[in-house]
Formats: C-alpha cells, structure tokens, sequence
C-alpha cells in the first residue's frame, strides 16, 4: 500500500495532525513558554526561513557568540561546578568548603548572612535573630581569616554573593589574600555586586542609587589596575527570575541593567576595553527546557550586539557575555522534596545545553533550610554524573538548528529588546527602578502565574496535582540560636584589641574620600586591615550617602 508523505507542514496539518487531534483532543487549549509565547505542536523548516542562521548563530567562540563563547566548550575544560555554601560562623562554613573540595567541587561560593548583606555587625541591635541563619556571618577581618583559613587562593575561584556591601568584602578577601602571601594578580574569583537588580527585586540595598553606582565603578576601575583575573561584577537575572518574571524580562532586565553599568564607568573615565571584560552575568535556569536554552543563546548574542554597537568595544573579551547559572531556587518545593532533585537535574542539563560558564545546582532540602552536607554533597554530584556520564559535554551547541530552539531564541530576543527599547525610552535602567517600572512588571508576571497555579493550568508535581496527604519528615540543617550571641562577643573582643586610635584614623580618610571623588577602594581595604568592621564601614558610608527606601510604583 503506498504511504502519504506530506510535502509542506501546512499539508501535514490538515491531514495528518487533524485527524489525530479528531481521534484525541489535545491536554489544552493553548501551549505556550513562560514568557507567553505560543508553541506549536511543529516547528519545520518555514518557521525559521525568515531568519539568517548564518548570521545570527555563527560559530562558537566567534561574534556573536550565540553558540558559545569558546570554541571547544566543554570539550577542553568542564564548566566550574559551585556549590553556594555558607551558614552559622566562619569556622562551621570553612569546614564546609574544605568538605566541598575534597568531593570534587572545582569553585567557592559564598553565601553570608542577611546582617553581613546589608551592612550591620553580628552585635547591632538589628541583627538580633538573623547572624549565621541564611549564610555565614562576616563582620571583621577575623572572621574573613577564619572563613578562608586553608584555602589555595590562588588555585581556587571564588565566587562571592554579596552586593550592597561587596566593596568590604573583597576588601576583607584581598587583605587576607595578601596575609597569606598571595599574587594578587593571580587570584580569581566573582562579586556579585549588582545593586540595580537589589533595587528591582531582592531588597539588600543600602545606598540610593547613584551613591551605589559610584562605588561599582570605584571598584571596576580597582580591579582593573590590581586584580585584572577578578569578575567585577555578576550582573544578575536570577534574583529577577525568582522574583516572578518571565524569561523575556530575566534577559530584558538584566541587560538594561548592565548597560547602566557600563555606561556609568564610561561616565567615570573608563576605556570600555579595559573593564568590559571583567564583567559577568548571572542566570537563573527554570523548569521550560528548551525556553531556557533558548534564553541563554538570546542573552550571548543580544550582549554581543549591544557592546559593539553601542558602546564599541573592540576587544573580543568585551563582547563575551560569560555567566555563572542557578538553578532555580523559586521551583524548590517543601511537599515531596525528593521531586527536587529531579527538577534540578533537568535544570542543570538546560544550562549547560545552554553553554553556561559554572554551574550551581540547588539541593533538595532548600525549600525547608539550609542543605544538610548529604543533601549538598547529591546536588554536586548531579552536576558530577552531567558531565562525566551523559555526553551533553561532548558536542558544542548541539541544539543549534533546531527549528524549535532557533526559533524561540529569536522570539525571546524581539520581547526583550522591546523591554529595552521600553527602559530606554524611561531614561534608563536607574530611572525605570526609581519610576518602579520593572518592579511593577514583575509583580505583574508573578500575579499570571500564580493564577495559572491556582486555576491548575500550571502543574507542579506534589504541590497542586498528585499530592500526597501524609509526608515523613525531611532531616534538616538547624542552625544554633546561640551563634549570635557567640559572634557578638568576639566583636567586642576585637574591638579591645585592636588600635582603635587607627582605626578613626581610617574611617575619617573613608569619610572624606566619600565627600569627593577619590577611588573609595584602597581606604576601605586600609580600613578592614586595621580591623574596622563591616558594620563601621558601612556606617561611615550611611553618614555620607544616606540610606535608600521603597521606590515608588510605576504609573504607566
């Protein structure tokens, strides 16, 4: 019997496929990405004739770097496997760290305390109940010293999450690089330092805005001279993700707010060419696969576009948007946490299908507390058994050409550069935070979705469908009340100790340095060496630039 084989898809959807949707109607009446775009129950060959592949993907490791910023990828080198990890003291996370290492893990990740994050000493009052609960709690030099006590720093990289106070803390991280005899040319390593997305999404900001920008440029224009192989910044969607977004707005916002920052360095005197390198990004990975391979290839040659073209950089490194991706921590759920690991899985796959840089991949008890070690421990060995087992390591952008995911990377792309065409036209990434712009668009996409949740059109496993009504209770990390108390009393130990008289000496330089225009670096790093606290730093720095509050909502 002779077999029908269509010629065109629009001949296989008014055959095949409806006769097939005649016999069993499909789960829903509409399918679409989180960013809302349509998807098709086909993708052929018409759906990508519009576009130049040539032109948009190229070859990995050449503009516009769509398919990765390296030419060999994975095939030369695994991308650095994270574990973000800090809780309780320096000492309790120090031993978490050597743990890491010793499993395999090939880079830091520091995560601190709300305290630390937003500038108070483990002793103020406002820290009462939060030191060491959400991260390791830094207030000194001693406690940096204890932190990194054993630690190869010139043989490790080192990735800090810390924003609003990520000047001291580098500080904190040179002054003891320096103690132990480190090349500071030498170390590497990551600050996230990325307050405009603070101001969107996550809340640990200090400063108003252009006193924040003043300070990351001081810090871009530091590192540049003395610590050239430090990542700057890590300008980051995750927390806009986590916060509600689509995947659209993660690029969008991310980017808008990078431009910001490269042009306040321009603003400052920087040559793009000697800072756009140490810039770095940030990703969250979610739960729609291909929509998130799609994001990451948006994301590389969006940013390649935007620095030659706007700002003109010329140096190959200044238009490589190299990024560091989580997991998402916003998909995590308390009900059967055993589904997490299997969510993180599929997510750590989609970012490294995505060409991602380093990789941390959330633990299975994260919706509850901190992970436990053995629950930290299988969430670096998915990343483990990823690279060394599946083969998604073995071919660069094996998803380039696919009708689907070049299509959808071309969709993404449009629905962001309107959102950035939108901030521009408001005057920029600062002046659509402080209008509440991309905070209302936010709320917004997390309102949709939490609807689709309620109304069951979204599906999460063991939270709105096949649930289960009796669950055994999960081992959790606990971490002892009585740590603050503990850290609090060192304090006042170091500050017996210490040269006081020195130490006002410092803070008065700082303060001053903070009226003009001097690079605030070098004091804070003299500052800390003399064991000025992060808290008194932080302080001075108040004195001076005042304390930003809740922006406004945007009226449209």
């Amino acid at each position: 019997m002779q077999q029908h084989v269509s010629r065109s898809a629009e001949e296989w959807r008014a055959t095949t496929l409806r006769k097939a949707q005649e016999k069993a109607a499909e789960r829903r009446d509409r399918f679409e990405t989180s960013s809302h775009i349509p998807v098709q129950p086909l993708y052929t060959a018409e759906d990508v004739q519009a576009l130049d592949l040539h032109e948009r993907i190229g070859f990995p490791g050449e503009f516009p770097y769509t398919r990765g910023v390296q030419p060999t990828m994975y095939r030369s080198r695994l991308w650095t496997m994270r574990q973000y990890a800090g809780f309780g003291t320096a000492e309790e996370s120090n031993k978490r760290y050597h743990y890491l290492l010793s499993q395999g893990t090939t880079g830091l990740s520091v995560a601190f305390d709300l305290p630390t994050q937003i500038g108070y000493d483990a002793d103020h009052a406002l820290s009462e109940g939060e030191v060491g609960k959400v991260g390791v709690s830094i207030s000194s030099l001693e406690d940096m010293e204890t932190l990194l006590a054993g630690l190869p720093l010139e043989r490790i990289s080192t990735s800090m999450t810390i924003n609003a106070t990520a000047s001291i803390l580098l500080a904190l991280y040179i002054a003891v690089a320096k103690k132990q005899g480190s090349d500071l040319r030498k170390i590497s390593g990551t600050i996230q330092n990325d307050v405009l997305k603070e101001y969107i999404a996550r809340g640990t900001y200090i400063y108003p805005p252009q006193h924040s920008m003043r300070i990351i440029t001081d810090i871009f224009q530091y590192c540049a001279e003395n610590i050239p192989r430090w990542n700057t910044i890590s300008i980051s969607g995750y927390h806009i993700r986590e916060a509600g977004s689509t995947a659209a707005q993660e690029i969008a916002f991310t980017l808008s707010n990078a431009i910001s920052y490269v042009q306040a360095a321009l603003d400052a005197g920087l040559n793009v060419d000697k800072f756009a390198g140490q810039l770095s990004f940030f990703f969250n990975c979610h739960n729609n696969f291909f929509e998130e391979i799609a994001k990451f290839r948006a994301a590389r040659q969006m940013w390649a576009h935007i620095m030659r073209e706007r700002f003109h950089a010329q140096d190959p490194r200044s238009l490589m948007l190299r990024f560091h991706t989580q997991t998402a921590g916003s998909t995590l759920t308390a009900q059967q946490p055993d589904n997490n690991v299997v969510r993180t899985a599929y997510q750590a796959m989609a970012a490294v299908l995505g060409g991602t840089q380093s990789l941390h991949t959330n633990s299975k008890d994260e919706a509850l507390s901190l992970p436990t070690e053995d629950s930290a421990r299988l969430a670096l060995r998915t990343q483990q058994i990823l690279g060394y087992e599946t083969g998604v390591a073995d071919v660069v952008d094996p998803l380039a050409g696919s009708y689907f995911v070049e299509s959808l990377t071309a969709q993404l792309e449009e629905q962001a550069w309107a959102y950035i065409q939108k901030i521009d036209e408001l005057g920029g990434s600062v002046r659509a935070i402080e209008l509440g712009y991309m905070q209302s668009e936010i709320e917004q996409a997390a309102y949709t979705y939490q609807l689709a949740l309620e109304q069951e059109e979204a599906i999460v496993v063991g939270v709105n469908r096949f649930t289960q009504q009796h669950e055994p209770p999960a081992e959790l990390l606990r971490v002892d009340p009585a740590i603050g108390r503990g850290q609090a009393a060192k304090l006042v130990t170091l500050r017996q100790r210490r040269d006081n008289e020195q130490v006002q000496q410092h803070l008065q330089a700082l303060e001053a340095a903070a009226r003009g225009s001097e690079n605030l670096m070098p004091l804070i790093i003299e500052a800390v060496e003399a064991y000025a606290t992060l808290g008194e730093i932080s302080d001075t720095l108040r004195h001076i630039f005042g304390e930003q509050h809740e922006f406004r909502s945007f009226d449209a």
